[in-house]
């Protein structure tokens, strides 16, 4: 949930500020330099919500806080950095150790999908102005046929494909 809903966003931070959760779920990932720490929140609303447009829709609020320490091998120092994100769901019941998880998977399709679509595929660079919508599905297109074909590094396989056509045809999927 972002901010460009102020006045839902304001309501959320303010139930999550005076409302205990129902649930919390506490995970610490480790690795390269790095350690994140994450608390997971959940928060159902209840009536919190009855006089606002949002209360048939938002069920759940859920606020994950993160905190990251970065080591830097130049300095031998740790760097701290930390931020508070609100999620909101029509759904409940589920406990917070279940919203991580949701959380985590989506954070998954970033990086799966749209990181892919700005570097491998310069997607943000393109020039197309008229219909960019069929050159998005036509990348969406190769990428399809390329996941379905096992390819775990999408730029290495644009350049192969570049250089040889067999590459291509070589897809099972085409």
């Amino acid at each position: 949930m972002k901010a460009n809903q102020s006045n839902l966003f304001e309501a959320v931070c303010i139930i999550a500020a005076n409302d205990s959760p129902s649930d919390t779920a506490f995970s610490r990932n480790k690795g390269r330099s790095r350690q994140e720490d994450r608390t997971v929140e959940v928060f159902p609303v209840g009536d919190a919500l009855v006089e606002t447009e949002w209360q048939p829709f938002i069920k759940t609020i859920i606020r994950v806080t993160r905190r990251t320490l970065l080591h830097s091998a130049a300095i031998g120092l740790w760097d701290q950095r930390g931020e508070v994100a609100y999620y909101v769901s029509s759904a409940a019941g589920f406990p917070a150790t279940d919203w991580a998880a949701v959380i985590r998977g989506h954070l998954g399709i970033e990086n799966r999908n749209h990181y892919v679509r700005d570097v491998s595929c310069d997607e943000d660079k393109s020039r197309i102005r008229d219909n960019p919508g069929i050159m998005a599905r036509a990348r969406s297109f190769a990428l399809n046929i390329m996941r379905k074909n096992g390819v775990t590094n999408v730029a290495q396989a644009l350049w192969n494909s570049a250089l040889s056509l067999d590459y291509i045809l070589a897809y099972k999927a085409i």
